[in-house]
């Protein structure tokens, strides 16, 4: 391996080996599974270590680290802006970027009912050769409407597709080739559909961490450092995701508490980010150790298929954000008055959190006069779910966990596993599985699922080595 830069989010992880003795790192596997992803340099062992963001390696014959340097730092460096200049320098970047990236190339673009690929489609232009799509979970609402709706307007070619329950079974060793487990198979659903999208274009133009650079933290900017340690530990564990660490971490006889580690852990990375504002030194944090570790683990499944090009991710964007107010950036305001300003009809389109509202009426949904309609709506869905017993499917684990074919799958990785045993005792896996069947499904679906993920782990890779 010659000298290398990694990019200030990279979107594949790079793993090397750092010359230890090669044992399970058994602290960051804790971490891995209260949070589904790894920290920092973490990997499943102690001998191996993932490359960091921003960053300059030097390495000898042997492909050994002999030197690295950071090359840049986030930072919060906020210019004298008006909303309005943000929104037209945002414009001049994107665009540059959009065409620089794409021009000439069949684009494929994921499209949802979110700001971040309408962004992207705003961005494109009407007579470049594009192909869209958009996908819904089987027995779910319609999320395609909206990608169609867009496609319409922009003349875009549109394919939508339904995720069919459990799929997972049929791809997850596929998954686990391409991600290692180092991230759960819950999430990246686009898997069920890889053979129909890879034919609709050489290049996917990717959405990814727009909805983190464009939009605040949801935290007063003066807050002090102890409360947004605090506050980006809650954002990062998952529901359950404590529990199953704790319960790790005292089955492998660790010492002290995981969750004075973990916290420790995220103080002191907080801590090395040199920036006072609460909001950007979390979006910071995020951006450094979130994105690069979880959101970057499934590209692989884009890039096994074709190039990716990610705009959000791309370094003169992430320079960008450093230098725009916080307080243009809170509630997706540079994104909205794009779209607007670009492709007013693009803007009518309802935005999917605030159905069906858009991007110029959005601001209502609070108000008294919508309450009757959200009321009926709420109604409506009572009556489905209780009265017919028709009850959507509204996340990634349920069409891979419910029902009885995805429960005889699930209960083969997690109780007649002899591998999974060997990391994980019986006794813990039947428990947390127990409660995600009696208990409480929504809470405890992130704890099987990593469960899950480490049996796939242990029976492919614990024992594989490492090149």
């Amino acid at each position: 391996m010659t000298d290398l830069r990694t990019d200030i989010i990279p979107a594949e992880q790079i793993f090397i080996k750092n010359g230890r003795d090669r044992s399970l790192n058994l602290k960051a596997i804790c971490i891995f599974a209260a949070t589904g992803f790894f920290l920092e340099k973490d990997t499943y062992f102690t001998d191996l270590e993932a490359l960091q963001p921003a960053t300059d390696y030097k390495f000898d014959s042997e492909n050994k680290i002999t030197d690295s340097k950071r090359y840049w730092e986030w930072n919060y460096s906020p210019r004298n802006l008006s909303l309005r200049q943000a929104t037209e320098e945002f414009a001049h970047l994107f665009e540059k970027l959009t065409d620089e990236n794409l021009r000439g190339k069949k684009i494929i673009l994921p499209l949802s009912g979110g700001l971040d690929s309408r962004t992207q489609a705003a961005a494109v232009e009407r007579n470049s050769d594009i192909s869209c799509y958009s996908y819904k979970f089987e027995n779910s609402f319609n999320e395609t409407k909206y990608a169609k709706e867009i496609c319409r307007i922009k003349n875009f070619n549109f394919s939508e597709y339904t995720i069919p329950s459990g799929y997972l079974w049929k791809v997850i060793d596929r998954l686990s080739c391409i991600n290692h487990c180092y991230a759960d198979f819950t999430h990246p659903r686009q898997i069920a559909v890889e053979e129909q999208i890879k034919d609709l274009g050489d290049i996917f133009y990717l959405g990814h961490w727009g909805d983190v650079l464009f939009d605040d933290m949801g935290v007063e900017d003066n807050l002090s450092f102890d409360v947004q340690s605090e506050i980006l530990y809650k954002k990062i564990v998952k529901r359950s995701g404590t529990e199953l660490a704790s319960a790790l971490w005292k089955y492998w006889e660790l010492e002290g508490e995981f969750k004075d580690y973990f916290k420790e852990r995220i103080s002191d990375l907080l801590g090395e980010i040199k920036i006072d504002n609460a909001n950007s030194r979390i979006r910071a944090f995020k951006s450094g150790y979130w994105a690069p570790r979880w959101t970057s683990a499934n590209m692989k499944i884009f890039s096994e298929l074709h190039p990716v090009y990610l705009p959000y991710y791309d370094n003169e964007m992430c320079r960008f954000i450093c230098t725009i107010p916080e307080h243009l950036l809170a509630g997706r305001q540079i994104q909205i008055e794009y779209i607007k300003m670009k492709n007013p009809e693009l803007a009518k389109v309802p935005w999917q959190t605030y159905d069906p509202l858009n991007l110029y009426n959005y601001k209502e949904f609070d108000r008294i006069s919508r309450l009757p309609l959200r009321a009926f709506n709420k109604a409506k869905r009572i009556f489905r779910e209780n009265i017919l017993k028709k009850k959507l499917t509204l996340r990634n684990w349920e069409i891979q966990f419910k029902g009885e074919e995805n429960q005889k799958h699930l209960e083969r990785y997690l109780l007649k596993s002899d591998s999974l045993n060997r990391l994980v005792s019986k006794e813990i896996v039947k428990e947390f599985y127990d409660k995600f069947r009696n208990e409480d499904e929504v809470f405890y679906s992130h704890s099987v699922s990593m469960l899950l993920t480490l049996s796939v782990f242990t029976e492919k890779f614990m024992d594989e080595e490492i090149v």
